[in-house]
């Protein structure tokens, strides 16, 4: 069964398999780039939070007792969760961790960012996902990251990278291109940019680049887009 993946603005994904519905960090509530607003949301499975800042968390309460959806984060965040959320659905992950979910293997990997949480809470240690989805697609969300040479041991060769291109908080256009010149991906997807003036980015130019400096090829998504992986 195929993977559709969707781009919902920011660094906000829906991946489906059929009825399966996995959204990473939801961001809608005062997200200038969003189309569409949080209770628009319907039948998520699965919410996968990469790290703890408001523009990856903000809507993902709401939308996991709306869905009884479940959330998968890292322990400090999970407990967050559950104490400020009351939220019960819970899979608590660290990093090198692995867990089944009905799509496929999922792996927390290291990311190089700062993680608190909107009240101020620490919320533990930023991270990427990697999955191995049972389509036999391997599919890589670094999440919002710094360029580091260990991305090349988790995601190398996969099949779909997404990564951030926005510059200021995350890599920047230039360090994508080492990043996708070491994990070597068939297809890398751009996240975390365009979404307000400081990570204004022209996302065309960024993937010419990628097809002139790598082996991937650039799948560039309109907000509300979706591609069959």
């Amino acid at each position: 069964m195929s993977l559709k993946l969707t781009w919902l603005s920011h660094s906000t994904w829906l991946l489906e398999q059929g009825a399966y519905r996995l959204l990473i960090d939801p961001f809608f509530t005062d997200n200038p780039a969003a189309t569409i607003a949080s209770e628009d949301v319907q039948q998520i499975s699965d919410i996968l939070i990469t790290h703890g800042h408001f523009d990856h968390v903000a809507d993902a309460a709401t939308i996991a007792q709306r869905c009884q959806a479940t959330i998968v984060a890292n322990f400090e965040i999970a407990q967050w969760f559950q104490t400020q959320h009351e939220i019960d659905r819970l899979e608590m992950m660290n990093l090198g961790g692995s867990i089944d979910l009905p799509i496929g293997r999922l792996t927390m990997v290291p990311a190089l960012h700062s993680s608190t949480l909107p009240d101020g809470t620490a919320a533990g240690t930023a991270a990427g996902y990697l999955l191995h989805a049972s389509a036999g697609t391997k599919i890589y969300f670094a999440g919002d990251t710094a360029l580091f040479s260990d991305m090349k041991l988790y995601a190398h060769g996969v099949d779909v990278a997404v990564l951030p291109i926005g510059d200021r908080f995350t890599m920047g256009p230039g360090d994508s291109i080492k990043a996708i010149q070491m994990i070597e991906p068939k297809r890398v997807l751009p996240a975390h940019y365009d979404t307000w003036p400081p990570i204004t980015q022209d996302a065309q130019a960024w993937a010419e680049r990628v097809r002139d400096q790598t082996t991937a090829q650039p799948i560039i998504l309109g907000v509300g887009e979706t591609v069959e992986i």
